[in-house]
């Protein structure tokens, strides 16, 4: 008698078994999710320090402007204060644009921006020397100023309580008049300024 013996063979090792076909790949597709975002975050803080310097640069600009401006008011001022003074409602003034209606009526022929005014001469548009005010080169043109003289006119009883008869509300005496002058100033000349900060100032200086 003849026995024949057949061997059974297993298709997997005790202890481990076959690695899932779903987990192929993930390392490689965390790693690329975070490389995009670090990349979005990279471009997003680029993107505000750029925007940072564009917003200080236009800050200092201004300040720039402002300060030129501010220097044309001042120049524009000392000039009205050694200006003699207007003795009657028709005599022309010796400085700046008569805004006064005309015959000594009452009211002005003057816009409030007399750079913008049809009335006003742009010869009345003054350029300050760089010998008196030098504006440098880090400002695109010298400043410009306009005096206008707005007329004689009742000084307005303060609203606050004065410690002497002598204080900056009213004059000494019994003059409750003063002549107005109206000063505008501005960082330069817009033909010239080609799009960098432009700065304008008004005032009214009583004398």
């Amino acid at each position: 008698m003849t026995h024949t013996f057949q061997a059974h063979s297993t298709s997997s090792r005790r202890g481990l078994s076959p690695r899932p076909a779903s987990q192929r790949g993930v390392a490689l597709v965390v790693a690329l999710i975070l490389l995009i975002v670090i990349t979005l975050v990279g471009l997003a803080a680029v993107r505000g320090t750029i925007m940072q310097q564009k917003m200080t640069a236009n800050f200092y600009d201004r300040e720039i402007a402002f300060q030129a401006t501010e220097a044309a008011l001042r120049q524009a001022e000392a000039l009205v204060q050694v200006t003699p003074v207007v003795p009657s409602a028709t005599t022309p003034v010796t400085l700046g644009f008569d805004c006064r209606a005309p015959n000594g009526s009452i009211g002005n022929n003057c816009l409030p921006d007399p750079f913008n005014d049809p009335v006003v001469p742009a010869t009345q548009i003054k350029t300050i020397a760089s010998s008196s005010f030098n504006a440098g080169s880090l400002s695109a043109t010298q400043p410009q100023y306009i005096i206008e003289y707005m007329g004689n006119f009742q000084i307005p009883s303060p609203t606050v309580k004065q410690l002497s008869n002598c204080s900056g509300y009213a004059p000494c005496g019994n003059n409750n008049t003063a002549d107005f002058y109206r000063i505008t100033a501005r960082s330069g000349d817009p033909a010239l300024v080609q799009g960098r900060a432009a700065v304008e100032l008004q005032t009214m200086y009583r004398r």
